[in-house]
């Protein structure tokens, strides 16, 4: 069993995103600038935002975090979407989400410039993405689409079983497994709370991606030996007995699932690290092609 560690591989981007930027400056050209917009107070965005912004500075980047109140309104943060829209200094941003009750996501995402959205989240992205064009791709099923093609896992003709039909990684990640190409080429079954017998779909399985967000939903019994487990789930689940009042865990009963498996990705330091390193990838992305339309 071998371990996909996200951490080192993530490192291993930022480091090379670091010599790209330092190429740049010493070209004198403008270094990209990823900006990231907080509505509230969630402690789990709030986490994931400084993460960000910290990798950013690390590697050379420039980066604004535009942090809004709870009862910012919908009407304002529209406004602020436009205004980064407009702002030649961005080169790329993201909207955290989630938003707020109050706040139409869906309305939010939509008056993103998909120039300008390194989340892969706008639908001009999404279809490009789909119909195998140059497009940004969502972080999450970028980062484990580079952690397979890094670690050479073999997936062409593999059977994929992709638990979970999210916009944000389970059907993204089904449509670039299924595409042409390194860590791809593979027979994608996408199942969901309606699949009827989930467990002998996923013992045929010779890779299963969960993106489910259940705690050890996929144990040892719903897998086959030799299985490649990718593991997009990360919960907190509440423990007194820990110094932050919570422990992290996946959708996947790691302690048992990785005797079975070939390879496995740990929670943390799987995928996680991986989606704050493709965002990086994706601004870097939207710099160089802002470039090719100033030039």
């Amino acid at each position: 069993m071998e371990i996909l560690d996200g951490k080192k591989i993530s490192n291993q981007i930022k480091e090379e995103i670091a010599v790209e930027v330092a190429q740049m400056k010493e070209r004198g050209e403008k270094v990209p600038h990823l900006a990231a917009v907080l509505v509230g107070n969630d402690g789990a965005s709030l986490t994931y935002v400084g993460s960000k912004v910290r990798s950013c500075k690390k590697i050379g980047f420039e980066s604004t975090l535009i942090h809004l109140p709870e009862d910012t309104t919908e009407d304002a943060l529209l406004k602020q979407v436009a205004e980064l829209n407009a702002n030649p200094d961005i080169d790329g941003y993201i909207v955290q989400l989630p938003l707020p009750k109050h706040i139409d996501e869906e309305k939010v995402l939509l008056a993103v410039d998909p120039n300008k959205d390194v989340d892969g989240f706008h639908p001009t992205n999404f279809g490009k993405m789909a119909l195998d064009m140059e497009s940004f791709i969502p972080a999450t099923p970028f980062g484990i689409m580079e952690l397979l093609r890094r670690y050479d896992v073999d997936t062409s003709g593999k059977h994929a079983v992709v638990i979970g039909r999210s916009h944000i990684v389970g059907r993204p990640i089904s449509i670039l497994m299924s595409q042409k190409g390194k860590a791809a080429d593979a027979t994608v079954t996408l199942t969901h709370s309606r699949t009827k017998d989930l467990k002998s779909i996923t013992l045929q399985a010779d890779i299963v991606v969960s993106a489910l967000g259940v705690p050890n939903f996929l144990k040892a019994d719903m897998v086959k030996d030799g299985v490649v487990v990718i593991d997009v789930g990360i919960t907190r689940v509440p423990d007194e007995t820990k110094e932050k009042g919570y422990y992290i865990t996946g959708d996947v009963d790691f302690e048992n699932v990785s005797k079975k498996a070939s390879y496995i990705t740990p929670v943390p330091g799987g995928v996680g690290p991986m989606t704050i390193a493709m965002l990086l990838k994706n601004t870097l992305l939207a710099r160089e092609r802002h470039k090719t339309k100033e030039a």
